[in-house]
């Protein structure tokens, strides 16, 4: 009943807040307290109780309210953040805020008028130094929202365990503690393990979540070259100097992401007796993460980073330190024992969706694997360290079945275009590296449920039969991933010592569908293909011939390919042929000969593409990474 009236009453204040139609005077303490006291709302009822269509009619017609009610949430956790959050009362008063905030600035940031409300100079709402008289007041709402958030995020007996070692002892102050030591989980710079709490998970994950919100600001800027070239000003000023927690916070969340096991002591379907506070905590840590570190360290430079912030686990380099904090503390990381926590975190994360037990559905599965995807390449790409310790570990497979299986289940499915882009790149990014290539010889033993042939052979069959898999089945907006999947395999192609019978045939096939004349004389790009398919024939056959007995018989058995490649015509009469073959004809590539058989492997197929579906793509990516294609490498 007493839940009942908390929602109830809280319902009331948004009523009067939306049909108010003169300003209410903020020193009205008695009306704004109505939305943050009471004990019983969660962030479920906030969403509920707020419909979209009012928060948007206050915006219009009551601009005033919305501004108070924000500056006064904000008032409150600036407050809390400056009083330590000691009482039950103050906690539950942060956490409200935080979820109406959370709820509120999705609509601020979506009107083009109110983009700059959060900067401007609030009376007020800031600094609380007294004796700094010329800048006291003149701190942005934003920057007061952002450091307060820094500051609960480290608050004892709040997000964090208390350091108190008896009673007696009086409450530490927040503005003085060492948030180093504080750090949430064990792991990379601090081997202390804090006692797992469900609360604390549940109010560090409320308030990243409200970070994340203030974060997504970029979301709602219309497309242009001009913004896509600026930097997110809520990133920009929390991964800067003024944010004292930015070393503990970014090492709570990675440490947080790579300890995380969802599979627990392995009790069959413990997943549905008991709910995890850890996971909501870990997906949200994965995706601040690749928030902050959506920089590019080469374009902006700062002063080096004073030594009392340094920790032991990042290494001391002379390179210039970009601004953005998180990604100077990433690319300092050097030592192997933090580089194995991380690989095997992010293994165990992404091997997690493929397990399979003999009790159906009795293991936990994640959803956050494009996330993991994006952090592992992020990693790779401001850690070079890290990138040659994967390659030179045979954890290195580990990464790479997953990423095989996320392809070929998303191949089809429009709206993970996303996804296969950034799971190719990432094996783009390791197959320029020779230890790569010799990894991929490794039996693959351990079956995962995809729905490709079955095959006996290596981790290289495997990545060739998902890649055919890809183009001969896949979307068609893949089409312009087929150079970097062929790359990939020219790259690797090297160091293959024995192919089995199918992926031989898969490559033959490929070859097949790329020589034929319609399909080169369609487009000015796509006699590469065949050049690839070349290379790696002559790549294989030179290098590591006493192997691949069986792609030698399937290149004799298919020389009719090579033979009608070295006499395509040339001339316009044939080449206006092939073309008009191609307009009859429905099916892009010829299946009849790719021997998939009816035999499986996987449960199910992947999702139909439906129109209409989100159109995901990494836009800049192929400008950014359209440096691996010309490099060839080769055996020394």
């Amino acid at each position: 009943m007493g839940n009942a009236d908390t929602k109830l009453n809280f319902r009331k204040a948004v009523i009067q807040l939306t049909t108010k139609t003169q300003p209410v005077e903020a020193t009205d303490d008695a009306f704004w307290d109505q939305f943050w006291s009471d004990s019983a709302t969660s962030v479920q009822d906030v969403f509920a109780l707020i419909p979209a269509a009012e928060i948007r009619a206050v915006r219009e017609e009551s601009p005033s309210n919305l501004a108070t009610l924000c500056y006064k949430a904000v008032e409150k956790l600036v407050a809390g953040a400056d009083s330590g959050c000691h009482s039950d009362n103050e906690k539950q008063t942060v956490l409200n805020c935080a979820r109406l905030l959370t709820r509120v600035l999705p609509y601020i940031f979506e009107d083009p008028d109110w983009r700059g409300f959060f900067w401007s100079s609030v009376p007020g709402a800031g600094h609380n130094q007294e004796e700094d008289d010329e800048d006291d007041g003149s701190r942005p709402l934003a920057e007061s929202l952002l450091l307060a958030i820094a500051d609960l995020l480290f608050c004892p007996e709040f997000t964090v365990q208390s350091h108190k070692r008896s009673g007696t002892d009086a409450a530490e102050d927040i503005h003085t503690l060492d948030s180093c030591e504080y750090i949430w989980e064990a792991g990379v710079g601090f081997a202390h393990s804090p006692t797992p709490n469900h609360t604390y998970d549940l109010n560090r994950t409320e308030l990243l979540k409200l970070l994340l919100t203030c974060f997504s600001e970029a979301m709602y800027l219309p497309p242009s070259s001009e913004s896509s070239g600026t930097t997110n000003p809520w990133v920009q000023f929390f991964c800067s100097t003024e944010n004292r927690h930015a070393l503990p916070l970014f090492t709570s969340l990675l440490n947080v992401v790579c300890a995380y096991d969802p599979v627990g002591y392995g009790i069959p379907y413990n997943h549905l007796l008991f709910w995890d506070s850890r996971e909501p905590l870990v997906e949200v840590s994965a995706q601040l993460l690749i928030v902050t570190l959506d920089s590019d360290p080469t374009t902006t430079s700062g002063p080096s980073m004073d030594g009392t912030t340094t920790s032991t686990a990042m290494d001391e380099g002379d390179s210039p330190t970009p601004d953005n904090l998180f990604v100077n503390y990433l690319s300092r990381i050097h030592r192997e024992e933090d580089f194995q926590f991380i690989l095997k975190g992010l293994a165990r994360l992404l091997l997690n969706p493929l397990t399979q037990t003999y009790l159906p559905n009795s293991t936990k599965k994640i959803q956050f694997h494009q996330e993991l995807l994006v952090l592992f390449w992020k990693l790779c790409d401001f850690n070079k360290k890290f990138l040659f310790f994967v390659l030179k570990s045979s954890d290195v497979l580990d990464v790479l079945v997953p990423i095989l299986y996320f392809l070929n289940d998303a191949r089809a499915d429009q709206s993970r275009v996303g996804l296969m882009h950034i799971g190719v790149f990432i094996l783009l990014l390791l197959s320029g590296e020779r230890n790569f290539g010799v990894r991929l010889n490794k039996p693959y033993s351990v079956r995962v449920p995809m729905d490709i042939p079955v095959f006996t052979g290596t981790h290289a069959d495997l990545l060739i039969v998902v890649f055919h898999k890809i183009i001969t089945s896949g979307h068609q907006r893949l089409q312009p991933l087929y150079d970097c999947l062929l790359t990939i395999i020219v790259n690797v192609s090297p160091y293959l010592k024995s192919l089995s019978m199918v992926a031989a045939n898969k490559l033959l096939h490929l070859l097949e569908a790329f020589s034929s004349p319609w399909f080169l004389f369609s487009s000015p790009q796509n006699h590469h293909l065949v050049f690839f398919l070349l290379e790696v024939f002559n790549n294989i056959i030179q290098y590591q011939f006493d192997g691949n007995s069986s792609l030698v018989y399937a290149i004799i058995r298919k020389r009719n390919v090579f033979h009608q490649l070295a006499n395509l015509p040339s001339d316009t009469p044939s080449i206006q042929r092939a073309l008009q073959r191609k307009k009859k004809t429905a099916e892009p590539l010829s299946r009849t000969n790719s021997q998939d058989g009816a035999s499986m492997e996987g449960s199910r197929p992947a999702a139909p593409a439906e129109p209409g579906t989100l159109k995901t793509s990494l836009i800049a990516t192929p400008g950014k990474f359209g440096w691996f294609l010309p490099f060839r490498f080769l055996p020394s």
